[in-house]
């Protein structure tokens, strides 16, 4: 069978507050067919989350123009645990819709990366507990009576989970340690990155008609050629740490991460085993299903 994807484009986020290159910064990396439809990779490293946004925009119009079709991975969480739009007293047509009108009108992020991942976390923390919980982690300066330096409490039944099914499936599987969405300071922070990047898939989306978010706007099923239609991009979200990684002296780790994962997606799809990522887990019922693709999202190949 033909692969699935023609280009193969993944990004490594990031929730910095000030412009950063190098290390633990944004890269973009584009595994691309060249003049003769050899897979080449090329990786660029901008310094800003709106230049990142820029960056993407113009590569993928750049692909779409010419025909292909683009596998667009991102490496923070796309959704939260069950309940979070419930208990932030959201509403829309989905809880995924609705937390991403939320973040869109609410997330500041200015074109030096300043932001206000932190007061915004803490608001939401005071429309989901009225105290520090569940998001976590800021500089002292930042702390409020909604937001502490350290986790406040462990999350108990009545809460929203710490993580959602896919990260207890990670663990379950020991394709990793992920982070929980509530952490938004420290090493692995992901939440940071959910809350400054979440506006921007909402804003690729926007641009691009025939873009579609995977698993909110395409099933969890096996995908083919009939499911995909017209879609020329299907944004998903990654998790380059389940897979080796060696990171060679010519590259700076991030920048070797996202070659990894491009190449390691383009494979699988050349072997016809792509396809059945995209039905997520296998033993789900109906109503983690349900969770899974209106609200929380799932990774790629968990």
């Amino acid at each position: 069978m033909p692969r699935l994807f023609d280009s193969f484009v993944m990004v490594n986020w990031s929730a910095a507050s000030k412009p950063a290159t190098g290390k633990d910064s944004i890269w973009i990396g584009a595994l691309v067919p060249d003049a003769r439809l050899r897979l080449t990779f090329r990786a660029s490293n901008p310094p800003t989350r709106q230049a990142a946004y820029e960056q993407l925009k113009e590569l993928l119009t750049r692909l779409t123009n010419r025909g292909d079709r683009v596998l667009l991975g991102f490496d923070f969480p796309f959704g939260f645990p069950n309940g979070t739009s419930e208990k932030l007293g959201l509403k829309a047509e989905t809880p995924f819709n609705a937390i991403g009108d939320f973040l869109n009108k609410e997330m500041k992020d200015k074109p030096d990366n300043t932001n206000n991942r932190f007061a915004l976390a803490a608001r939401m923390n005071r429309l989901i507990s009225d105290g520090p919980f569940p998001f976590w982690g800021c500089p002292k300066r930042d702390e409020l009576t909604t937001l502490s330096v350290k986790k406040a409490r462990e999350h108990s039944p009545e809460d929203m989970p710490e993580f959602r099914q896919t990260e207890t499936a990670m663990i379950a599987k020991k394709l990793g340690r992920p982070q929980p969405v509530w952490k938004i300071a420290y090493a692995g922070a992901v939440g940071g990155q959910t809350m400054t990047g979440l506006p921007y898939i909402h804003k690729l989306r926007d641009d691009f008609a025939d873009m579609k978010l995977w698993p909110f706007e395409l099933p969890l099923a096996p995908l083919d050629t009939e499911t995909l239609g017209n879609t020329s991009i299907v944004a998903t979200e990654i998790y380059p740490a389940m897979i080796e990684l060696k990171v060679i002296d010519t590259e700076i780790r991030d920048e070797t991460i996202v070659r990894i994962i491009a190449e390691y997606y383009a494979d699988l799809d050349e072997k016809d085993r792509l396809s059945p990522l995209f039905a997520g887990p296998e033993k789900a019922t109906n109503t983690e299903k349900t969770a899974i693709s209106t609200e929380e999202g799932w990774i790629l190949g968990v």
